[in-house]
C-alpha cells in the first residue's frame, strides 16, 4: 500500500462521515428552498424562487441575529479576556487546574435550567425588585435584547475562555520578562506583545460562540418571551408550526450565506492580525 492510499484511508471515514451528516442535509434543504408548500403543510416538488423572495417577512429575525450575535460574541470577548489572562499568566500552577473546572461548572446543568434562573433573575421578583428596595425605578429587564445578550454571554462564556487561555498559555513567559527588562511599561508590553500573540486564541473563541449563536433558539425563546427572536426561533416556527418547510429551507439557506460571509471576512481580518504576531515571533 502506497503513502498515498494511507492517506486516503485515514481520511476516508471522517470524509463519509461529512458526506452523510454535512453534505446531504444541506443538499435537502437546498432543494427544498425552491419547492412550495403543500396544501396540508409540508413540501412539494417546484423550481420556483418565490420563497427568497419571501425572506423580507422574516427580516426582524436576521436583523435581531446579526446584531445580538455579534454584540454577545464581543461582550462574552470582553469578560473572558481578562479572566483567560489571569488563568493563564498570574495563577499559580497549584491552582489553575481547579479554577479551569469552576469556568466550566456551569455546563454540568442543563442550559434550559440555567435559562429559567435568569428569568427569574431579570423578572419582576429578582434584580428589579432589589432595586425598588432601594428607592429604584421600575425597571424591566426580562423579555428586552438586554436580557438575551446576558443569557448568550452566560450560556456561552466557557467557550471564549478556554481557546483564549490554550494561547496565552503557550506564551513564552520570557517574551514579558524581556520587555520588561528593556523598560516597557506593561500596557505597552500586552499591546505589542501579549494581544498579537493571542489572536489565535481569540479567532477560534469568537468563531466557536458566533456561529453557534447565529443559530440560537432556546436562549431568545426563554429570555426574549416571543419579542426577541433569533432566525433560529424563526425556523422552528416555519418547520414545526406552521409546516411551511420550503420557506423554512430558504430561511436556513440565507442564514448559512450569511454565516458564510461574515466568517469569511473575519477570517480575512484576523489573517492580518496574524502577521502581527508572526513579526513578534521573529523577535
Amino acid at each position: 500500500m502506497t503513502q498515498r492510499e494511507r492517506n486516503w484511508l485515514l481520511v476516508a471515514p471522517a470524509g463519509a462521515w461529512l458526506l452523510v451528516m454535512l453534505v446531504l442535509p444541506l443538499s435537502v434543504v437546498v432543494i427544498f428552498s425552491f419547492g412550495e408548500r403543500a396544501p396540508a403543510g409540508g413540501w412539494v416538488p417546484a423550481f420556483t424562487f418565490e420563497q427568497y423572495a419571501n425572506l423580507p417577512a422574516r427580516l426582524t429575525a436576521f436583523k435581531n441575529t446579526l446584531t445580538l450575535a455579534p454584540l454577545g460574541t464581543l461582550a462574552a470577548l470582553i469578560i473572558a479576556y481578562p479572566l483567560a489572562y489571569q488563568l493563564a499568566v498570574r495563577t499559580d500552577p497549584r491552582w489553575k487546574t481547579i479554577l479551569l473546572v469552576l469556568v466550566i461548572v456551569p455546563f454540568w446543568t442543563s442550559i434550559l435550567i440555567r435559562s429559567y434562573a435568569w428569568i427569574f433573575i431579570l423578572g419582576g421578583q429578582g434584580f428589579p425588585a432589589l432595586l425598588a428596595v432601594f428607592g429604584g425605578e421600575d425597571l424591566r429587564l426580562i423579555y428586552t435584547p438586554f436580557a438575551v445578550t446576558v443569557g448568550i454571554v452566560y450560556g456561552y462564556l466557557p467557550l471564549m475562555v478556554f481557546p483564549i487561555y490554550v494561547a496565552l498559555d503557550r506564551l513564552d513567559k520570557r517574551l514579558l520578562e524581556a520587555s520588561s527588562d528593556l523598560g516597557a511599561r506593561p500596557l505597552t508590553t500586552f499591546v505589542r506583545i501579549t494581544l498579537p500573540m493571542s489572536v489565535s486564541g481569540i479567532a477560534t473563541g469568537c468563531m466557536l460562540v458566533f456561529i453557534l449563536l447565529m443559530g440560537e433558539f432556546l436562549i431568545p425563546a426563554l429570555l426574549g418571551g416571543g419579542k426577541v427572536f433569533f432566525v433560529g426561533n424563526a425556523l422552528v416556527d416555519l418547520f414545526l408550526q406552521s409546516r411551511n418547510w420550503a420557506f423554512g429551507s430558504a430561511v436556513a439557506v440565507m442564514l448559512i450565506l450569511v454565516m458564510l460571509v461574515t466568517v469569511t471576512l473575519y477570517m480575512r481580518l484576523i489573517s492580518r492580525l496574524s502577521a502581527t504576531r508572526e513579526d513578534v515571533s521573529i523577535m
